[in-house]
This record gives C-alpha cells, structure tokens and sequence, in this order.
C-alpha cells in the first residue's frame, strides 16, 4: 500500500516540477510517421498495411496545460482486399488498395506533464488519388473525403514530439451503390521537430 502513495507522490512532484518552466507560446516544425491502417468493410481485408504520414504541425498555448495543434499532412493509407472483392466489383488483381489524403487534423492537446501531452480532435481529409483499379464501370468506388477522429497521446522531449494516435473514421467513405459501409481505422506513428 505504502508503494502506491509513493508512485503518487512522485508522479505529483514530476508534474509539478515539469511546469516550473512554461511550454511556448507557440511552436511549429516537420514531421514524419507510418501510418498502420485498413478500410473496415466488406470486402476487405481485417489485416492492417503500412503506407507513411508526413507534413508539419503548430502548436498555440492556450493555458499551461492546454494547447491547440493543427497540423497539415500528406497521409497514405493502404489496406488489403479478401477474394470476394474481385467477383464484386468485377475487376483483375485488386489486392492492395492505396489511398493518398491531404489531412488537416484539429487536435486539443492536455498536458499533465511538459513531457506528457494526451490528444483528441477531428481529421478532415481530401482524396487526392487512389489506387487506379478501383473503379467500377468507370466510376471512383471512394468519396473524395474523409472524417475522422484521432486521439492518443505525445512525448515532448526537448524539440522532439514523438506521437502514437488511433484514427477511427467517422464518415461512409464508398462511393458504390448497394455496399457496406466502408471506414478509414488505424494508427498514426510520427515524429516531429519543434523549429520555432
């Protein structure tokens, strides 16, 4: 029991001591990451892809704790497709589907600790291309956007921001008549340098 109020009392006393100093106004830089994602819907693949993340980010303090954090990013999400996907929609080979977004995520960001902050906001997202054999007669089988919701947490060590966030889509991304629902899920991987 005695263990428990010491791991309290230190976590209280690294708080503290963590905003003797005050984070910046404001901060911005690159960052880079994977992305581990698929699209959740049949007839696709339960199995997660890599594709990658990168852009730049900036940071607003609003109180000690509090920040506001936009970024804009280039985001590759990939996923696979099961057997069926082909005799569906009557296409050769579609195994591996790519799709490239323009993401601007809204992020609220809590710091407990300088080196701590937990995420959450909205990622709207703009379709820039896709895999070209995802069509159907022709037409894009994927909505030109994407809603999103992110949330998860990042170290901030010295100008380094190391983040870990779980994109859970909000939004029908299918655009064919008389399927499932189709939605972006996955993990977001980067990290960031603080320039200004």
């Amino acid at each position: 029991m005695n263990r428990k109020y010491l791991v309290l009392a230190a976590l209280i006393f690294v708080s503290a001591a963590g905003y003797s100093q005050k984070l910046p106004l404001f901060e911005f830089g690159p960052k880079v990451g994977v992305n581990i994602t698929k699209i959740d819907g049949q007839p696709f693949s339960n199995e997660f892809s890599y594709g990658y993340n990168a852009g730049v980010f900036a940071a607003l303090r609003l109180t000690n704790r509090l920040q506001f954090q936009p970024e804009v990013l280039f985001n590759q999400y990939t996923s696979k497709t099961d057997s069926s996907f082909n005799h569906i929609f009557d296409v050769h080979n579609v195994q591996n589907v790519k799709l490239n977004y323009l993401s601007i995520p809204l992020l609220l960001s809590f710091s407990p600790t300088k080196v701590l902050s937990f995420q959450a906001g909205p990622q709207f997202g703009m379709l820039l291309n896709h895999s070209e054999s995802l069509v159907q007669n022709g037409k894009q089988a994927i909505k030109n956007g994407d809603l999103s919701m992110l949330a998860g947490a990042q170290l901030n060590i010295a100008n380094f921001k190391v983040s870990a966030r779980y994109v859970i889509g909000l939004n029908d991304i299918s655009d064919v008549s008389n399927s499932n629902m189709w939605k972006n899920q996955g993990w977001q991987l980067s990290v960031g340098f603080r320039l200004l």
